[in-house]
């Protein structure tokens, strides 16, 4: 059987650009060589894209503190042709076909929808969620709403820009204290901040408003914090959940990427037969709901009483040696090798399928 060629991209102008880069050196390794050729392709923190040799793609990769890409001259671009093709930008000499794209893309510019939109005006396919449902996945806001109109229960919360009033007092009285100041287009925690008092508030505004124009205010939860893997497309399905169990005050990105003790990962959470069922379900329901695809990690909170609050859906969840996504597949019986498989399989599964829709009415 021929190979398919795998264009994973990775890296990206966003604040979460380290983080997919550990991501990306997972996947490469996983990858099963006697089934896909990856073919390596690295976003600049300027956008520039760049083609990798497997071998020297990254510097310090095994320090996340210090991870970085490492220089190429090969610059590259998909071509709008239709059929996967690069393009050495140099020479403007066409470069390899990719039967198919694995983003490894975390935050804005690669979560977001906007590689998504890229990649279906090439006519590739690609893995994970699509235009929409990655738009949606990366707006907290958005997203919040879906869940809300929707009866899955979530966090009560407040939504400014910039030129808001944002009163302290206010917002305290509605939402109480604790509680979290979060940008509204970003993961893995950049830019959120845990408050407790008016001191805290104003450096907490100060920090988010660095990375969007758009801030939540939340209510704090309390409660175990959960977390639960879902494949698929049509018919998707939810792994085993897992249990975070943090040494600091929160989850926080150090917590996630950087200090390998900054949490107890419990794989799979200690939770009786009823509970695992009724996360799963909400798991599944969320993903539907908020229009994703082949994958997505759904984090939640379970109350004392039993209730789950749904925090929020990752549509390109971390691949890292230490993300929960690839480890609750583990735990749930597959395999890292088997899940990156199965992911690309979804995504030419979904491909063929748009493939027959009709594109002119004429």
């Amino acid at each position: 059987m021929k190979k398919l060629t795998v264009g994973i991209l990775f890296g990206g102008k966003s604040a979460e650009h380290e983080v997919s880069l550990q991501s990306a050196r997972n996947v490469v390794a996983a990858l099963d060589k006697e089934k896909y050729t990856p073919v390596l392709i690295g976003i600049q923190k300027d956008g520039t894209w760049v083609q990798f040799d497997e071998a020297k793609f990254l510097l310090h990769a095994e320090n996340p503190k210090l991870i970085a890409l490492n220089s190429s001259s090969d610059n590259v671009s998909l071509a709008p042709y239709g059929d996967g093709s690069l393009v050495h930008m140099d020479s403007h000499a066409p470069g390899v076909h990719v039967d198919v794209v694995f983003p490894v893309l975390h935050g804005p510019f690669g979560e977001d929808g906007t590689i998504q939109g890229l990649l279906k005006l090439g006519n590739v396919p690609f893995v994970g969620a699509s235009v929409l449902g990655s738009a949606i996945g990366m707006d907290k806001d958005v997203m919040k709403r879906l869940l809300r109109d929707a009866g899955i229960k979530t966090a009560r919360f407040l939504v400014f820009k910039k030129t808001d009033d944002i009163s302290f007092t206010k917002i305290s009285q509605s939402l109480g204290l604790p509680l979290f100041v979060k940008p509204a287009n970003l993961g893995s925690s950049v830019g959120v901040t845990k408050v407790h008092n008016k001191k805290e508030f104003s450096k907490a505004l100060s920090e988010a408003f660095l990375f969007d124009t758009k801030i939540l205010i939340e209510e704090c939860i309390v409660g175990r914090e959960i977390e639960c893997s879902v494949l698929g497309n049509d018919e998707p399905v939810a792994s085993l959940p897992g249990e975070v169990i943090p040494k600091q005050e929160f989850y926080s990105y150090d917590a996630k990427y950087i200090d390998e003790n900054g949490a107890v990962l419990e794989i799979p959470a200690t939770l009786d037969k009823k509970t695992i069922s009724n996360i799963q379900q909400v798991a599944v329901q969320t993903f539907k709901t908020l229009c994703a695809e082949g994958m997505a990690r759904v984090d939640m909170f379970l109350q004392k009483d039993g209730i789950i609050v749904v925090n929020e859906i990752n549509t390109i969840p971390g691949f890292t040696a230490i993300s929960m996504y690839p480890k609750l597949w583990l735990a749930s019986g597959m395999t890292y090798t088997e899940l990156i498989s199965r992911l690309i399989d979804l995504a030419l599964e979904r491909f063929k399928k748009e493939q027959k829709l009709k594109t002119s009415y004429v």
